[in-house]
């Protein structure tokens, strides 16, 4: 993806503690109006990251800009951004107007301006009838909305986010994720968002960058993300449950280990020719397919089943193939049980193979 003006621009971005690299030489560019996931597990060099283009951290080489302004030593009041924190951080003391409007007063913006961006907020975030409540007055998701709020009323046009529902419970972070999307949608500004929650990332990013040691594994949109994963690592991390993985040998098109033999006649190859060589296969558990379908798929085969887990909208079915574990993602009403025999198919144009030396995408 080739962006011309970009928002936020970071180019070759080092960042070390003594002897240890925490970012490699990072490129990275941020449409206007982009909202970019950073996901990756703890210690992957993503909030280090954000904070370093929060002006937080002092990178130990690169630039950063922003609006295309070079901002790489720039204090972070002078870099035109908002940032909402994992921790709530407001003043306990204040109330949400209070908790809203303190750092515009402290920039001495008129007091008509900040009654207007209080306003504004508050109807954006639906908080208004919290305005004069403290902090301890409100739930873990009323307390995040006016975290968010604060970094709205300073009307800038990046607004970066670290891991701001990890500490919601699962229901509040589904309903404070739907928010998040319609702000931006109603917004358009530019957001840059921190977290390792891969649900999270799919779906409100419009492209996600896969982190890992301080390197970006893999940058695109969640369908590229989901559908071709660059290497072993980005198809293992993306899914749950992660996808199947068997090792085995790629020889005239066909891909063969000792269970099973997949013709990838119907799969779209990264390079035009490939040699023949150790391969690993990944197959997502809900693209195996069950039931009355099995008679049409490509490669069947069968599988013993060794445990079922219900979990209500699906049924994740746990057997072995090549002797290693394989997950079926079924209907939450398949009627299957531990110890039975399931058959399925396998489509080999849905799968990704991957080198087993290098770990690249085939």
């Amino acid at each position: 993806m080739n962006i011309e003006n970009p928002s936020v621009s970071i180019k070759q971005l080092d960042l070390s503690f003594g002897a240890v690299n925490v970012l490699n030489g990072l490129n990275l560019d941020i449409a206007e109006g982009e909202f970019l996931v950073l996901l990756g597990s703890s210690g992957c060099g993503k909030s280090t990251l954000l904070n370093c283009i929060a002006g937080l951290l002092e990178p130990t080489d690169g630039q950063i800009h922003i609006k295309g302004k070079n901002v790489t030593w720039a204090e972070p009041s002078e870099r035109g951004i908002g940032m909402v924190f994992q921790s709530y951080a407001l003043y306990p003391q204040m109330t949400v107007r209070g908790n809203l409007s303190f750092g515009l007063k402290n920039a001495r913006v008129p007091k008509p301006e900040i009654e207007k961006r209080v306003a504004r907020a508050a109807e954006v975030l639906q908080i208004e009838a919290l305005l004069d409540r403290k902090p301890a007055a409100l739930s873990g998701g009323q307390r995040q909305r006016v975290a968010i709020g604060r970094a709205l009323v300073r009307d800038v046009d990046v607004f970066l986010f670290d891991e701001p529902l990890s500490n919601l419970d699962a229901k509040l972070r589904a309903d404070l994720r739907v928010e998040l999307k319609r702000l931006h949608n109603q917004l358009q500004n530019t957001m840059i968002y921190v977290t390792h929650d891969q649900v999270e990332a799919m779906t409100l990013a419009n492209r996600i960058a896969i982190m890992k040691d301080g390197n970006i594994m893999q940058l695109g949109t969640p369908d590229e993300i989901y559908n071709q994963p660059q290497n072993l690592y980005v198809a293992d991390f993306i899914g749950s449950p992660s996808m199947n993985f068997l090792n085995g040998t790629l020889e005239n098109g066909t891909f063969a280990c000792r269970d099973l033999t997949l013709p990838m006649s119907g799969y779209a190859f990264a390079a035009p020719q490939v040699a023949d060589d150790a391969a690993v296969i990944g197959i997502r558990p809900e693209h195996i397919i069950t039931g009355e379908l099995v008679a049409g798929a490509p490669v069947k085969t069968q599988v013993l089943i060794d445990l079922v887990e219900p979990m209500g909208s699906d049924t994740l079915v746990y057997a072995q193939v090549d002797g290693k574990p394989f997950r079926i993602r079924m209907d939450g009403q398949a009627r299957v049980a531990m110890g039975e025999t399931l058959d399925i198919g396998i489509d080999p144009a849905r799968a990704s193979l991957f080198d087993q030396n290098t770990e690249a995408r085939l």
